[in-house]
């Protein structure tokens, strides 16, 4: 099936919105990537079944993607389906002395909605600009914290199943930043439990924790959060630092001055320069401080030459052709 074929059968199948060709820059908070060959918005559970179906018969490969916060997509674009989740599943739901939320739910709209209800434990998510499934997925987490530490349950569809199922957190392996969850699960739902607290304490931290973000973090150019994990016991950041890295650019990509772990999409920057921004600085690290980084962000689709070094857990080992 071409991607018009499998555009027309999946216009079919769901009621979301099916576009071809849609640029994935628009969904990343790099602004940078190329196109999906086919874009779906899923308007609820039904049509990731459907989409599912479609895939399967037309042999493309599926992508979710969230708010793209924490994503490098490859010029080259995705050469499959893009499956993002729509206002169906934006939606926040009062749960005892928790919340309930859809997957597309803003993350720093949960911290804020807790906050109002005098709810303690999301104060570290009022300014991670991610959807709660990108979260999940990830295992977000500021200020030594980790959404691990509130996740209850998640309603979670795994690709070429009859239906979404309710897993506990528990089943989900999480930890520093990762999961088991893979590229085929797609969270749909979670619920946080949180504890009373001060109303005025919750937001004192949280206006301590926006603080910190403008202090420290760059604001004058595209960017994705922190590039790599933190080495146990270490910052990547510092190591950074400490390999001379700070400043380095790679065509137009460049190593925030504010922050190492931050890299920068100055105007005329494209993917590959912030890919070869990661191999740069990778490579400077391990040779200079002796630590293998792992990158934090997730790269999509084929980069070229040369490739980031494999890390312990697999993350980098891939993206090059």
């Amino acid at each position: 099936m071409t991607g018009g074929d499998v555009a027309e059968a999946l216009r079919e199948a769901v009621r979301g919105e099916v576009t071809t060709g849609a640029r994935l820059a628009s969904f990343t908070s790099f602004r940078l990537g190329g196109a999906a060959a086919v874009l779906v918005e899923a308007a609820g559970e039904p049509d990731l079944v459907a989409t599912a179906e479609v895939a399967a018969s037309s042999g493309l490969p599926v992508l979710a993607l969230g708010r793209g916060s924490n994503v490098l997509v490859s010029d080259r674009g995705f050469p499959g389906i893009v499956l993002r989740l729509g206002k169906g599943f934006e939606w926040i739901a009062d749960s005892g002395d928790g919340l309930e939320a859809g997957g597309a739910t803003p993350l720093p709209r949960l911290a804020n909605r807790a906050a109002g209800r005098g709810l303690t434990g999301l104060e570290f998510a009022v300014a991670i600009p991610a959807s709660l499934g990108g979260a999940v997925r990830m295992n977000a987490g500021a200020h030594s914290s980790s959404l691990s530490e509130v996740l209850d349950w998640v309603r979670l569809y795994r690709l070429g199943q009859p239906a979404p199922t309710v897993l506990p957190a528990a089943d989900l392996g999480m930890r520093y930043r990762a999961t088991q969850l893979d590229d085929a699960d797609i969270v749909c739902a979670a619920r946080l439990c949180l504890l009373p607290a001060a109303p005025g304490e919750i937001a004192g931290r949280m206006q301590r924790y926006r603080d910190h973000r403008s202090a420290t973090q760059p604001a004058e150019a595209r960017n994705a959060g922190s590039m790599f994990k933190n080495p146990p016991d270490s910052s990547a950041g510092r190591l950074i630092e400490e390999a001379g890295m700070k400043g380095h650019r790679a065509g137009a990509a460049e190593v925030s001055d504010k922050h190492a772990n931050f890299f920068l999409a100055r105007p005329g920057a494209t993917a590959q320069d912030v890919y070869r921004l990661l191999v740069d600085v990778q490579a400077a690290v391990l040779a200079r401080c002796g630590v293998l980084l792992t990158p934090e962000v997730r790269l999509i689709g084929r980069y070229e030459e040369p490739a980031l070094l494999p890390s312990m857990d697999g993350a980098g080992a891939g993206g090059a052709s």
